[in-house]
């Protein structure tokens, strides 16, 4: 079988972008410029409360990291998408998403002027009545966010590349909230965000 494209975005740098991914679809997201962080939630299309749960993936998959095979879990438990294809190995599901007020404690309060990606989350997420308490612990696809054996965690140069992707198919109608990270002040973004592509397809038998 072949994979039916249904629709494709350029999500510009910095810039957030929803959308309901139907069960048994697939979801592809594609690194343009290489060293792209992008954050990203999943809800249940019919109950936002089920909404991904990264204690709950992590607990699952005995692992902190993302790569093939990896099964994106909700708040009960409970399968939302798997990851199906992923030519980039590992991504991140502790790092969090940037905020203003993490901006400011990290880098300095000359940052506070700068939108992050809880302000994109916010912005996309109110199409589909979501708001500051339905955010949650993100994944953040291409993000190197290694684990020292004393427990501290570093962002660190991405191990991403122009062109490397990443695709989960939906085992239940979802909505796909992204946001194309704004970073500017570590190096998950190679200090320099830059677009992404969305795909969304479906198997075509024929």
């Amino acid at each position: 079988m072949t994979a039916k494209t249904l629709a494709e975005h350029v999500v510009a740098a910095r810039a957030p972008w929803s959308g309901i991914v139907e069960a048994g679809r697939s979801l592809t997201i594609v690194d343009l410029g290489g060293n792209q962080a992008v954050d990203f939630l999943l809800y249940d299309a019919h109950d936002t409360d089920l909404r991904y749960s990264a204690q709950n993936t992590v607990a699952a998959a005995g692992n902190l990291f993302l790569t093939t095979g990896s099964v994106l879990r909700d708040v009960e438990h409970r399968p939302m998408a798997t990851i199906t294809a992923d030519n980039c190995g590992r991504h991140d599901t502790i790092g969090g998403a940037c905020s203003k007020e993490s901006n400011t404690l990290r880098y300095g309060h000359q940052t506070w002027s700068q939108h992050a990606c809880v302000e994109n989350f916010l912005h996309e997420g109110a199409r589909w009545g979501l708001g500051k308490r339905d955010l949650t612990g993100n994944i953040n696809w291409f993000m190197n966010v290694p684990v020292e054996a004393d427990g501290c965690l570093g962002i660190v140069d991405g191990i991403s590349a122009p062109g490397l992707e990443v695709t989960v198919r939906a085992e239940r109608d979802v909505i796909a909230l992204v946001s194309n990270c704004p970073q500017i002040n570590n190096p998950c973004n190679a200090f320099n965000p830059t677009p992404i592509k969305v795909i969304v397809t479906e198997e075509d038998p024929a």
